[in-house]
């Protein structure tokens, strides 16, 4: 079995490093690689072990609700109610069942996500090139890279042309690190190693062929990573303010209960024994023990459905941290754009033309600029054109189905998507010329040249790159005839900074003719003996949800800014045309430099795109618009974005081209790279917050009207109109049915119409605490009138405290109705037609409520009788009214509400 050891590679000549590896420097055989995978595993760091399913599962008991229940549960066995206690314990059973349940099911929809957030790399398999996902790379396998490209493993480098790499990400250096093949000194720093490429870093000129000698947590940055694994977990305000509220809560009620037991023996001279059944039959209406589960299992819910929007929660609370989210920082290529580079002009000494398709689909038209389709005959020059941009190329166009995708540099890839658009109407066989040598395109020089023979006896040399390097070695220029014609170095000038105003990548192309022996390449072959063809416009387009995306952030009062490495003139090009605020101008990463924080903190307020950035002004740009008391999500895909990521109120990290580092110190991670998943899960936190406000507005005052009917009987004197075990069914059955239908609410309408609410809004706000002294007091008064009702029309007491059971239950189940619209009317079609988990809930409950009422055996457990018919019309109709008298204040408070909520959208709209 082959070993890869940790000795130092960069020491060794490339032959003994292939010797070690059992490798060549064709590749690996695909069987080989499959016996490595096997061996080493995969190309992945070390995910983080989930918590043992069983104190995931005890964790749902750690409630301090919980623990007043299970005590009401053990002193109601020992006064020998076994009954009771079955059904405490039941309710809190069912309560951590369910929610371990629906949080596995959420691990699980993070775990099968996370396969998606691989990138993928080229490497030879059995001397061929072959593109597969980073994490199926093995030791021995030979990586071809780019520039541009994204170093899978731990590379000891085979061949390299003009190499620089970004190692900023483990060295600090800001300046790329030239590279090579020679071996350097065993005890070389790391930012010394010359023939080493590094996982996680960068490409940025060049070409090269590496052989992987470390994969995974073996990897440099897989040392990093490791401890940038240990963030620490996420507080909400939500959770904190559920947590404190659980406690005081809790006080409460056992000061209630204890004044209660000691009015019940000592007042009244009722029986130990019945009077603490009272208090536990209180205790348990008057705790929302189901609220914990419930809490967790919508946060789950909106994990689940984050992830159906390509949107991956690592931390389950901070769902509701992107429901407040104020500004939304992003980078621009791959987020708000395509990431696909696409030719959309071409310029020529005396025409400019317009090139349509899509993405790098060979399908598209030329046309002039009168919108005049062009054509090879009268426009010979395009065919130097698509020449150029054939030959002078190393990448290739793969058809996967029906989407063509780039082996190699995207910007190749689009030239020749440009070559067969131009040609299409033309037989062109691209393989009738033979490539002879080639000087690859280098950061020094900032060109590439690439020297063909065809079968006819013809020998030219084409010519791609920057302008400012091309022209000055051209002397001469082709017309759009075919002729040829001094440069005018001024009108090039002209046409490049108009390109590049557009946002677009500037490349320039030229040719000269060679003598059929020749065979060799150089430089000198090309100073001032080439003929200037034109300029290629490319640009990376916006993608077009990430348009609607942006307008929809604005619609919701939530800023967008871009933070992008590129030029100004890019930025703001791009910016332009997704729809940002502020387009007119740019603040540049040296103007940032010598900002002072509090310049900074007024400056990105006005500013909309931020350019020529580094990681280390993303952080300084966080920190001052959180300065400003707003709330931000941040988008990043480095090592070195792991501090910013986790300062950032959701650190958004990139899963396609992001490192794993990223992924650990990020709060959510995007499998699509998506601007548009960056407002869907906004959209999502908004509603899950929404749910969980459902949830508590239903909870809280159902619990209160059962507790308040207790306490009220109780200080009557009379009998109590709902036994303990009756509260304890009602709470078992509808606590784990309807409570829980509430997480599973779809998004309501105007949702990305409200501004965003801000961090430190109070849990209990003074409308919430009006809902629950509402509903709690009709609660009371519908109970008790249908108690008194039973008892004056002559039934038995057990009978009349079942019809005042099953009015508690209706109760609940309009109220359910009614608190699933908290931002506009439940009177409408939708509303009433609800999901389907709402009707499944009520069914289940409807089912349950009859069964306790009529089957003789639940009639004996707990105490019921058969409810006559017009009776329980009666029961349902308090139930319409009910509805009716809560929509109607709700309306009313909405009416009132609305000049204030309009002002506060309108101020949050403003800079």
């Amino acid at each position: 079995m082959m070993e890869v050891s940790r000795q130092p590679h960069h020491a060794e000549p490339i032959d003994q490093v292939l010797g070690t590896l059992d490798s060549s420097p064709e590749g690996l055989t695909e069987s080989e690689a499959d016996r490595r995978l096997a061996e080493f595993g995969p190309n992945r760091l070390r995910e983080v072990p989930g918590r043992n399913p069983f104190v995931r599962f005890a964790s749902h008991f750690h409630n301090i609700l919980i623990y007043v229940l299970l005590a009401s549960s053990a002193v109601t066995a020992t006064l020998g109610h076994l009954i009771d206690t079955a059904v405490i314990l039941a309710v809190v059973l069912a309560n951590a069942v369910i929610g371990f349940i629906q949080e596995g099911r959420a691990e699980n929809a993070m775990a099968a996500i996370r396969g998606m957030l691989a990138p993928h790399t080229s490497v030879l398999r059995d001397n061929a090139r072959r593109t597969i996902p980073a994490d199926a790379l093995v030791p021995g396998d030979v990586v071809l890279l780019e520039a541009g490209d994204r170093v899978p493993a731990d590379l000891r480098l085979i061949e390299a042309r003009g190499v620089k790499a970004e190692e900023a990400i483990l060295t600090g250096e800001s300046v790329p690190a030239d590279k090579g093949t020679g071996p350097v000194a065993p005890d070389a720093a790391l930012g010394d190693r010359t023939p080493m490429l590094f996982s996680g870093t960068m490409v940025v000129s060049g070409t090269a062929r590496g052989l992987a000698v470390a994969t995974g947590d073996a990897t440099e940055i897989g040392q990093i990573s490791s401890m940038l694994s240990k963030v620490e977990t996420l507080t909400t305000p939500l959770v904190r303010q559920m947590d404190v509220f659980a406690r005081w809560l809790t006080l409460f009620i056992l000061m209630v209960g204890a004044c209660l037991l000691t009015f019940g023996f000592f007042v009244r001279h009722m029986p130990f024994s019945e009077v603490f059944m009272v208090v536990v039959g209180l205790s348990v209406a008057a705790i929302p023990e189901g609220l914990p589960a419930v809490l967790t299992i919508t946060l789950a819910v909106g994990v689940q459905g984050m992830a159906r929007r390509n949107a991956i929660v690592r931390r389950l609370p901070a769902i509701e941290t992107l429901g407040s989210v104020s500004v939304i920082c992003t980078d621009k290529t791959g987020t708000l754009t395509r990431n696909e580079m696409q030719v959309t002009a071409l310029v020529t000494a005396g025409t400019e033309y317009t090139v349509t398709g899509e993405g790098y689909t060979p399908e598209g038209t030329v046309q002039r600029s009168d919108g005049v389709p062009a054509d090879l005959d009268s426009d010979p020059v395009l065919w130097e054109f698509a020449r150029a941009a054939r030959l002078c190329n190393d990448a290739e166009l793969v058809r996967h189905d029906d989407d063509w995708r780039v082996e190699g540099d995207p910007m190749e890839g689009a030239l020749i998507a440009l070559a067969e658009k131009i040609s299409a109407g033309r037989a062109a066989s691209w393989e009738q010329f033979a490539r002879t040598d080639a000087i690859p395109f280098d950061a020094a020089h900032r060109y590439m040249a690439v020297l063909h023979h065809d079968h006819d006896g013809h020998a030219f040399v084409d010519v791609k790159g920057a302008p400012e390097a091309v022209l000055p070695m051209c002397s001469g220029q082709r017309t759009g005839t075919g002729g040829i014609e001094p440069v005018d170095a001024g009108y090039w000038q002209d046409r490049i900074e108009a390109l590049a105003a557009q946002g677009m990548r500037v490349i320039a192309l030229a040719s000269r003719p060679m003598n059929q022996d020749d065979t060799v390449l150089n430089s000198a072959d090309l100073e001032r003996q080439l003929l200037f063809i034109g300029l290629v416009g490319l640009i990376d387009p916006p993608r077009p949800e990430a348009i609607a995306a942006v307008a929809e952030c604005h619609e919701a009062g939530i800023g967008v800014k871009m933070i992008t490495g590129d030029h100004a003139a890019t930025a703001l090009a791009i910016a332009a045309q997704i729809g940002l605020s502020n387009t007119q101008s740019a603040l540049s990463g040296a103007e940032i430099e010598v900002m002072t924080d509090g310049e900074l903190a007024d400056a990105v307020v006005e500013t909309d795109v931020f350019a020529r950035t580094s990681p280390a002004h993303k952080l300084r740009l966080v920190a001052a618009l959180q300065a400003r008391g707003l709330t931000v999500a941040m988008t990043g895909d480095g090592v070195n974005d792991a501090p910013a990521l986790k300062r950032a109120d959701a650190g958004t990290a990139m899963g396609l081209k992001g490192s794993e580092a990223a992924k650990e110190a990020a709060e959510l991670v995007l499998a699509d790279d998506n601007f548009a998943s960056i407002a869907a899960a906004v959209r999502e936190g908004r509603t899950v917050y929404d749910n969980i406000k459902k949830v508590i507005s239903w909870t809280l005052p159902t619990n209160a009207g059962e507790a308040m009917t207790v306490v009220v009987a109780l200080f009557a004197g009379i009998v109590l109109p709902v036994t303990a075990v009756q509260i304890l069914w009602v709470n078992l059955i509808t606590a784990v049915t309807l409570g829980i239908a509430l997480a599973f609410e779809p998004t309501e309408p105007g949702t990305m119409r409200r501004p965003p609410r801000p961090r430190d809004a109070p849990l209990l706000t003074g409308e919430l605490i009006w809902h629950i002294l509402l509903v709690s007091m009709l609660f009371v008064v519908a109970v008790l009138g249908v108690f008194f009702y039973a008892l004056d029309q002559g039934y038995p007491e057990a009978l009349a405290q079942t019809m005042a059971v099953n009015t508690l239950v209706v109760l609940e189940i309009f109220n359910l109705f009614f608190v699933r619209n908290i931002h506009g009317t439940s009177l409408s079609i939708a509303a009433v037609r609800g999901t389907p988990y709402v009707w499944a809930a009520v069914l289940l409950v409807t089912a349950a409520q009859f069964a306790i009422t009529y089957v003789p055996a639940l009639q004996t457990v707990f105490g019921t009788q058969a409810v006559p018919l017009a009776d329980g019309l009666l029961i349902v109709a308090l139930g319409v009214v009910f509805f009716a008298m809560m929509e109607i204040e709700k309306q009313m408070r909405l009416t009132f509400r609305y000049p204030a909520r309009l002002g506060m959208k309108q101020a949050a709209t403003r800079p």
